[in-house]
């Protein structure tokens, strides 16, 4: 059993597509979650249709939705790094570095969960993966976590192979679809564009369901080897 698990990804919803049914199960048995979150996904596209925020606003939209999905899943501590949304490429990455690494030798968790570092398919994604790795390279193997690689670059397991770590989560999907619900600037817009002609009605629960059944069954994950 893990003692404390950290996540590090760069935007809000990221916990949530990616491995929030994974969290939820981690939660649910009793295990801390820390979240790193590195911006508030202030560059986002969906706004909601109807619009329910503007580019100046959708920050804190977003950063509400953020803390409501955590709470759903049973994430017990967010960290807000306050990164710019599409920017991390060009951060200077010693300080990032330092951050993570610090909140890392503070919790000293078992396992850490980000993205696998150029497989990832964001520029956001693949550069907090990168940080973060770095960051655990700094410690000696035996000080050093597992960590956990969420990849879906198209074709990657051709380069990294399978999977390794392939978790049922259905026993934690009504859970995982309540976090998808809560970010409901991102998911709310993809179900409308399938309504045909429905736009502005809320979507339902069974639409939400109907929409993103397939993030609901199971999530995969890489073993980062470090060499």
């Amino acid at each position: 059993m893990e003692q404390h698990v950290l996540v590090v990804l760069p935007h809000p919803d990221d916990e949530t597509f990616g491995c929030g049914g994974t969290l939820a199960l981690f939660a649910k048995s009793g295990v801390p979650v820390t979240y790193i979150c590195g911006t508030l996904g202030q560059m986002g596209r969906n706004m909601g249709k109807p619009f329910f925020a503007t580019r100046e606003s959708l920050s804190k939209v977003r950063e509400a939705e953020l803390e409501e999905a955590c709470k759903a899943i049973g994430i017990q501590r967010l960290i807000k790094l306050g990164l710019r949304d599409k920017t991390i490429e060009f951060e200077d990455p010693e300080p990032l570095i330092d951050r993570i690494e610090q909140i890392i030798c503070e919790i000293k968790p078992s396992l850490v969960l980000t993205h696998y570092p150029k497989y990832a398919v964001h520029p956001d994604h693949n550069a907090l993966g990168d940080l973060t790795i770095r960051a655990l390279s700094r410690l000696s193997v035996q000080e050093r976590p597992t960590v956990y690689g969420h990849a879906f670059e198209r074709d990657c397991q051709k380069v990294i192979g399978p999977p390794d770590i392939i978790n049922d989560i259905s026993a934690v999907s009504e859970v995982k679809l309540a976090a998808i619900r809560a970010h409901r600037s991102q998911s709310q817009l993809i179900i409308a564009g399938n309504l045909k002609g429905q736009s502005d009605t809320k979507p339902s629960k069974n639409q939400f369901r109907n929409q993103f059944n397939h993030m609901l069954i199971r999530e995969s994950f890489w073993t980062y080897r470090f060499s």
